[in-house]
């Protein structure tokens, strides 16, 4: 794949533009490099004036303009909008679908010529540009292709090659996550509250602590066992909230929910 190339969007949705914000603001791409089909006006018009993208009203029309196909549209939608472009795709091309689900099988099986795929299960924080995305290549894929992925999803966040077995742990784990991790921030925010603080406080709290700590866990690379130490002191308020969590099965019941929705993601990717 030559080092000028392009990025197209089938969608022009929120995850469309969050992924070419990035891109443009990682200096991987200029506006004039990225595109995207959409088949609103109205939001044509804004990825246009607002993103300084072009913006076209048809998949057929916008498959042309890109080297990179990235599929940011709804899982429900794919096999349609796959069916649709499946004959007029080119070897030289490469389609990356964003599709929760979707297993390459079901990507490659459309397309007449040996076209290159790639797998990616991103999450919702690319959003703000703090996405975690794992991406699994095809049989028609090589390692360039894998490597152009990887810089795409690298600039919303951080992005991890793996085997498309484990994409179903992922989607249960990074994919879900931030979930799991909404509902313990409420659950923070609730528990201030019984605890006499004001909501609005106790939110601004809770948001903070999470941050802070996953911030500091990434950047120091410090195991989360030894964070927990370092505020654990002996008969202290952390280590009899801690013990708290443990008899409420704290530990256990995450383990179980990244298992659960391990296996709902085998299910729904056998459908």
């Amino acid at each position: 794949m030559s080092e000028q190339w392009r990025l197209v969007f089938l969608g022009g949705g929120q995850m469309a533009e969050a992924i070419a914000r990035g891109v443009i603001s990682a200096g991987l791409l200029e506006p004039g490099q990225i595109a995207a089909s959409e088949i609103r006006a109205d939001r044509r018009d804004y990825l246009e004036t607002k993103v300084g993208i072009k913006a076209v009203a048809t998949n057929a029309e916008a498959i042309g303009l890109g080297d990179v196909i990235l599929l940011a549209v709804k899982p429900q939608d794919t096999a349609v909008v796959l069916g649709e472009i499946g004959g007029h795709v080119r070897t030289d091309q490469v389609v990356v679908s964003i599709a929760a689900g979707v297993p390459l099988s079901k990507l490659e099986a459309p397309f007449e010529a040996p076209v290159p795929v790639v797998r990616v299960m991103p999450n919702t924080p690319c959003l703000v540009g703090q996405g975690m995305a794992a991406i699994a290549r095809g049989k028609h894929a090589a390692p360039e292709h894998e490597a152009r992925v990887l810089s795409i999803f690298n600039a919303t966040g951080k992005a991890v090659a793996l085997p498309e077995k484990d994409l179903d742990a992922v989607t249960a784990l990074s994919g879900s996550g931030p979930g799991y991790v909404a509902v313990v921030i409420e659950a923070m925010i609730d528990g201030g509250v019984r605890a006499g603080l004001a909501r609005d406080v106790a939110t601004t709290l809770a948001i903070q602590t999470v941050l802070g700590s996953a911030q500091m866990l990434s950047e120091t690379g410090t195991h989360p066992a030894v964070l927990k130490d370092m505020v654990s002191s002996p008969g202290g308020t952390t280590i009899a909230g801690i013990h708290a969590l443990e008899q409420g099965g704290l530990r256990a019941a995450f383990m179980d929910a990244i298992v659960a929705a391990t296996e709902r993601s085998r299910e729904l990717g056998s459908y």
